[in-house]
C-alpha cells in the first residue's frame, strides 16, 4: 500500500501538509471539515502538491521534513514538480 504525503491549499492560502493511504477519501473529510481541525474553519480547500512513498514510516518522515520549511520553500517544492 502506497502512503501519500500531500499539500492543501486553505480557502485563506494557508498551506496545510498531511499524509494519508487514500487522498481522495482525506481530501473528502477535509472538505466536510472532518479532515483536521486547521482546515476546517479554512474550508474549502486544495490539492495543490502530493507524493507518493512505499510505507507509512517513509511518507511521515517527508512529512516532517516539509512542514519544517518555510512558506516560500514550500511553493518552490511546488511549483518544482509542475
Amino acid at each position: 500500500m502506497l502512503w501519500v504525503v500531500y499539500i492543501l491549499k486553505c480557502s485563506d492560502g494557508s498551506l496545510y501538509t498531511g499524509v494519508t493511504n487514500n487522498l481522495k477519501k482525506r481530501v473528502l473529510a477535509h472538505q466536510e471539515g472532518k479532515g483536521a481541525k486547521y482546515t476546517k474553519g479554512r474550508l474549502p480547500v486544495e490539492v495543490i502538491y502530493h507524493e507518493k512513498h512505499p510505507n507509512r514510516s517513509e511518507a511521515l518522515k517527508r512529512e516532517i521534513v516539509i512542514k519544517q520549511l518555510h512558506r516560500l520553500e514550500k511553493l518552490k517544492l511546488i511549483s518544482d514538480k509542475v
